[in-house]
């Protein structure tokens, strides 16, 4: 007779699964990852929807209204492609095009960028919450992603084999997808620094008559000095044995690679597998895979959008296939829909079809 009290192999590959997954979803930096870009997302939406308006809607040549790749309308109107190409409201289509095409220099663009503000202000309030300001920390995660970014640098001109050398301009690439490790690290790396320094009061102590924002100032300076000055002591150790600034070594060592493995079917497969496993065991797949999805697949994500790349595994592709209207919480809500003939269950569906058609579940 079996003893029930035993639990079997099963139960307890379960039970060490969702012990260690519990450990890992709880962690504090990868929390502040997931939020970081959860945050960073709502521009990148704004981003992809005005460059949807502008190349389906707007674009005069290519567009789905008045394109070649569409409904014509353009010819049909001027009777002639040559004609259409010659007409003022063709001309008036590509300004607002070119306008609209401005809102990924706020966005897309500057990820890399926006990362910094959103992940120094993050790690700030989770892991110093005792601070009485943040805001501080974010400006001394910028200043020390900025020493690091390559103000002098080659460009090489598009369609041929030449370059040129770039003087006290920075080297923009890394304040999109190219520097997302940079961000983080860097940012992520000053604020630390720039708390531990505080909280061993290594400050200038002002008398209390003082006004509270000038004493600030004051008490910011010699650990922000510190903090800057390792960051201008790294860029030069970086540049003088790698010949590369810090941002292009990440970008090299640590981006690259990751970016390499995430675009592999083996990824794709052990993400999607363990996302539905982690649902299944009660554990909120986010917590773990928001952070790893946000250093891979938005970047790829970005790149789509900008039309740098045509990256098939990415953040949004996935959400709205295998994660969302796959099998995750569309599929089961039109299920019920389609052949469920329980009221109560049709009524909770019917609720929940809205949030499902967005990815909410």
């Amino acid at each position: 007779m079996s003893n029930n009290s035993t639990p079997s192999g099963l139960k307890k590959f379960e039970n060490g699964f969702i012990r260690i997954a519990g450990k890992i979803s709880g962690n504090r930096l990868l929390l502040t990852l997931r939020d970081t870009f959860v945050l960073v997302a709502a521009t990148t939406m704004i981003a992809g929807f005005g460059i949807m308006i502008q190349n389906v809607i707007v674009d005069p040549m290519n567009g789905l209204i008045f394109g070649k790749q569409g409904l014509q309308l353009g010819r049909l109107i001027s009777g002639s492609w040559a004609a259409w190409q010659q007409s003022g409201f063709e001309h008036g289509l590509q300004t607002v095009a070119n306008l609209i095409a401005l809102v990924s220099n706020g966005t897309l663009n500057i990820f890399a960028l926006l990362l910094v503000v959103i992940f120094s202000w993050e790690v700030s309030t989770r892991f110093f919450r005792d601070r009485t300001e943040h805001m501080t920390d974010v400006l001394f995660g910028l200043a020390a992603f900025f020493i690091s970014i390559p103000w002098n640098f080659k460009y090489a001109i598009p369609n041929t084999k030449k370059t040129i050398n770039v003087l006290n301009y920075i080297d923009t690439q890394y304040l999109g997808t190219q520097g997302v490790f940079a961000a983080i690290l860097i940012s992520g790396c000053a604020v630390w620094l720039y708390n531990k320094l505080m909280q061993r009061h290594f400050t200038i102590k002002l008398p209390d008559s003082v006004p509270p924002a000038v004493a600030q100032s004051f008490s910011s300076l010699i650990p922000g000095s510190i903090t800057l000055g390792v960051f201008i002591i790294l860029t030069g150790i970086s540049t003088s044995c790698t010949g590369k600034t810090m941002p292009a070594l990440f970008l090299s060592i640590l981006q690259a690679p990751a970016l390499a493995i995430s675009k592999t079917n083996a990824f794709a497969f052990v993400s999607q597998f363990t996302w539905s496993l982690l649902q299944w065991l009660g554990i909120h797949p986010t917590s773990i895979w928001g952070a790893i999805f946000g250093m891979t697949w938005t970047i790829n994500d970005t790149q789509n959008m900008l039309g740098q790349a045509h990256h098939i595994f990415s953040t949004l592709f996935m959400n709205f296939s295998t994660i969302a209207a796959g099998t995750f919480s569309l599929s089961p809500v039109l299920a019920i829909l389609i052949a469920s003939k329980r009221v109560g269950a049709r009524k909770i569906t019917k609720v929940a079809l809205l949030p499902a058609i967005f990815n909410i579940s």
